[in-house]
Order: structure tokens, then C-alpha cells, then sequence
């Protein structure tokens, strides 16, 4: 079975003074299921992983795991470039708790898809609850070809991919291995609805980090059949989607939230702060979506 259907935010790990701010992403996680999120995703891309130590990591997750307490499903990025230490982490995050793990594909190794498939198999093969599947090649320069979805979503422990090649064609091959044992994700925000539409059940977003209430309802609309409202708020994000990727994930984003007041606008080495003419993009969009009140910019 799936491990949700809606909206999943890709939740940022926000820093103060160089260190994991745990009040204000406890702040951030009460926010989103207030505002009806359907799933939280601790230690992803969006959350910075790739600069968090192995400790921090799994203390970020354990923290978000006991703070959630169950109300929705809490999945654990654990993926790795080393097959042996995406083991180590995805043990360790198991035992913390999670419900599930975000497995994204070995970064810079470049290996074949028959490398990509025995690396899958040999973490799913350890562990006991369910991982869903990572692809964004242009992230990783790995990229989940059809064919290795059709071998590896016969796992038992493989319960779905977040596609975010962005390759319609390719996403309507992968389609073909969605079942109730296999779901798909979008990982893309500007095309959930027409991933929904090739028989995905849901998304897992960045965007969600500041309109969760909005992703939840887009989709919940699509999937209970009112396709022309969740199409209408598909279009109506476009531009706010595209403020958040107008520089690398998840420099946007974080700079939103800043602005929202949320967190700290503080980053970790490469990541660094927008340009001001980014943040002048940012706030603009902000303000036309609505999701902050008139102010100058800061």
C-alpha cells in the first residue's frame, strides 16, 4: 500500500548560528499539519541533507518523527552515492521511526541502470518498511530509466518513485508499473496535475513549505474528481512555482519562508543567500499569490 496519497512537503531544515534551529522546524512541522499537509518529508534535497552530518541527520529526523507523534507519515531522505552507507542510514532511520524512506539516485557516480537497480535491491533487501524511489537527474546526473521501474517496483519493500525528470513522455512509461503496491509521486510542482493525470496519487513539494493548505486541496481535488478546480490552482501556481526555482532548491524557498517569517535566513555552505534580484522575483510572487502582505523587501 501507498505510504499517502496528496501533498508531502519536502520540508526545509532550517539553521541558526550554524546549527539545526529545532524550535523553529518544530514550528514549521505544527504549521504544515495545521494547514492540512499530508505527509512530511525530513532530510531531502529541499531539507539540505547533503550538508548535515550523519549525527545531525538522523536528530533532525528522530526530532521531526516525535514531534509529528503519528498525525501523518513522516518518510526520511537516507539516500547515499555509497550503497553501504545508504544501508548504514536507512537502518538507523528505521529504528528512529520513520514510515518510510526517500531513497534518491547515487550522485556523481554516474553508474548504469544495472548498477542503479543492485544498489536499489541491495537497500531494499535490509530494511522493513517501505522506500520510495528518487529520480531528478538533473540534480544527480542519474536518471530512473522505465526499465529499471519495471524491475525494481516488484520489490516488496519498493512502494513507489517520485519522478522528477520532468519528462512527461518518460513519466507516462513509468505509469505503466503504478499499482496499489506501487504509487507514483510527482517531484516536479509545475506538472502535479498532469502526473495525476497518468495515474499518479501524489506530490511530494517544495512549494508545500508555504502554501500546504493550497497543494493539499489541489490534489484532493484532482483525485476526487473535480479535475477542472485542481487545474484552475495548478495554473494559478505556475508563477509562484517558478519564483521557487529561480535559483538552485532550496535557496528560494528558504528566503520565502525568511520573508514569512519563519526562519532564519541562514544557509550552509554552497548554498548561499539570492541575489537581490532574485529576492525582489521572490517577494513579488509572494505578494501576488497572496502569501505575504504588502512589505519592502529586507
Amino acid at each position: 500500500m501507498a505510504l499517502f496519497s496528496g501533498a508531502g512537503v519536502a520540508l526545509v531544515t532550517p539553521f541558526s548560528n550554524g546549527k539545526v534551529d529545532f524550535p523553529r522546524l518544530g514550528e514549521l512541522i505544527e504549521w504544515q499539519i495545521s494547514h492540512d499537509i499530508d505527509a512530511i518529508i525530513s532530510c531531502g534535497t529541499t531539507g539540505e541533507a547533503s550538508t548535515l552530518n550523519d549525527e545531525e541527520h538522523i536528530e533532525t529526523v528522530r526530532y521531526t518523527i516525535n514531534k509529528v507523534a503519528g498525525r501523518v507519515p513522516v518518510i526520511a531522505g537516507a539516500g547515499s552515492n555509497d550503497t553501504a552507507h545508504a544501508i548504514k542510514m536507512s537502518l538507523a532511520l528505521q529504528e528512529a521511526g520513520a514510515d518510510g524512506l526517500l531513497m534518491v539516485t547515487p550522485y556523481y557516480n554516474k553508474c548504469t541502470q544495472k548498477g542503479l537497480i543492485k544498489h536499489y535491491a541491495a537497500i531494499a533487501d535490509q530494511i522493513k518498511i517501505p522506500m520510495i524511489l528518487y529520480s531528478v537527474p538533473g540534480r544527480t546526473g542519474v536518471n530512473i530509466s522505465p526499465f529499471a521501474v519495471s524491475v525494481l517496483c516488484r520489490h516488496p519493500n519498493i512502494a513507489g518513485i517520485k519522478e522528477a525528470s520532468g519528462d512527461m513522455s518518460q513519466v507516462v512509461e513509468i505509469a505503466k508499473y503504478a499499482s496499489n503496491q506501487f504509487a507514483l509521486y510527482s517531484g516536479n510542482d509545475d506538472m502535479t496535475v498532469a502526473l495525476l493525470s497518468m495515474g499518479g496519487i501524489g506530490v511530494i513539494s517544495t512549494v508545500a513549505n508555504i502554501i500546504p493548505k493550497d497543494m493539499h486541496l489541489m490534489v484532493e481535488n484532482y483525485l476526487n474528481g473535480n479535475v477542472k478546480e485542481a487545474c484552475k490552482m495548478q495554473l494559478e501556481m505556475k508563477s509562484l512555482i517558478d519564483a521557487m526555482f529561480i535559483e538552485v532548491n532550496p535557496i528560494p524557498v528558504k528566503a520565502a519562508l525568511h520573508l514569512m517569517g519563519k526562519i532564519e535566513k541562514e544557509y550552509r555552505l554552497p548554498m548561499c543567500e539570492p541575489t537581490e534580484e532574485s529576492l525582489k522575483k521572490i517577494e513579488k510572487e509572494m505578494l501576488n499569490y497572496g502569501v505575504i502582505p504588502p512589505y519592502p523587501c529586507s
